[in-house]
């Protein structure tokens, strides 16, 4: 693991492996480079990886007093791609990922990327009267607000009921069960520090990157699970019209982790796509 300082001093902890074009992942809210463990042996024969922990992610505590928010993630994208010489960098974003992603495009424009894939995601979490690809179709703004106290109050368990509430009817099964996956994910989110990223999710319902969707003309590939635990096929629809040069691929019976689900097809399909631009 390497690290380095972002300009406010804040330590960015990035995995670093492999050899060819470079190939950033960035990985989804709570969790951490070890998020795209299962992939990194494979891709590593192709390209060279920098699988960050975001800030106040991966059990790295926080140093300094700025607040973790999406637009500071957006900065220390930009620090690191500067950091490691990164002039062509695909990048491979999943959930929280994704709107890094986005929010560094908006701020930065497409400086330093050759491409991009976005993993499930909706430019804008919150709904309103004319915005329902959001969270669930309804995560209205009061919702929004409820979900914010629950989270100061119990951060695991209210964590755990967004994924299980949702839209997946299996996932609400096996939360009501208390499967052994859930027991798992329980006691990896009790190990992390609710602050920062209680902060962090406040930023992400705050964003609305609408506007910035069309002006991402790299290549891109688009994949959303077709039993998204959050949001409906429809958003993904709207990410594929949007986006100029975009391909989209629906991964059946997946939920909000859809490379997880079919690794086999994930791998194919990136690795298909980083050579070629297009799937």
């Amino acid at each position: 693991m390497i690290h380095f300082a972002a300009d406010d001093g804040e330590q960015i902890h990035v995995h670093v492996t492999g050899s060819g074009p470079p190939l950033v992942m960035l990985h989804g809210w709570t969790a951490s480079h070890a998020e795209w463990r299962m992939f990194i042996k494979e891709l590593a024969c192709h390209h060279r990886l920098y699988l960050w922990d975001a800030r106040g992610h991966g059990g790295h505590p926080l140093h300094v007093g700025t607040t973790a928010t999406l637009s500071r993630m957006a900065h220390d994208l930009r620090q690191m791609l500067e950091y490691f010489e990164l002039t062509d960098a695909s990048l491979v974003a999943h959930s929280m990922g994704a709107l890094t992603a986005w929010e560094y495009v908006r701020q930065f424009g497409t400086a330093g990327l050759a491409r991009i894939c976005v993993i499930d995601q909706s430019p804008k979490l919150v709904t309103d009267s004319g915005w329902a690809l959001g969270i669930y179709g309804d995560f209205d703004a009061v919702l929004a607000a409820q979900f914010m106290q629950e989270l100061r109050t119990d951060f695991v368990e209210t964590v755990l009921r967004l994924s299980a509430h949702g839209l997946n009817i299996r996932a609400r099964a096996s939360y009501a069960q208390n499967s052994r996956g859930w027991q798992r994910e329980r006691e990896r989110l009790a190990q992390l520090a609710p602050a920062p990223l209680i902060d962090i999710w406040d930023s992400l319902t705050q964003a609305d990157l609408r506007t910035t969707i069309p002006k991402i003309n790299l290549p891109a590939l688009l994949i959303h699970g077709e039993c998204s635990n959050f949001y409906p096929l429809k958003t993904a629809d709207y990410l594929h019209a949007q986006m100029p040069n975009a391909a989209l691929q629906i991964y059946g019976d997946t939920d909000h982790n859809p490379h997880l689900w079919q690794p086999t097809r994930f791998l194919r399909d990136l690795l298909t796509f980083t050579k070629q631009g297009r799937c």
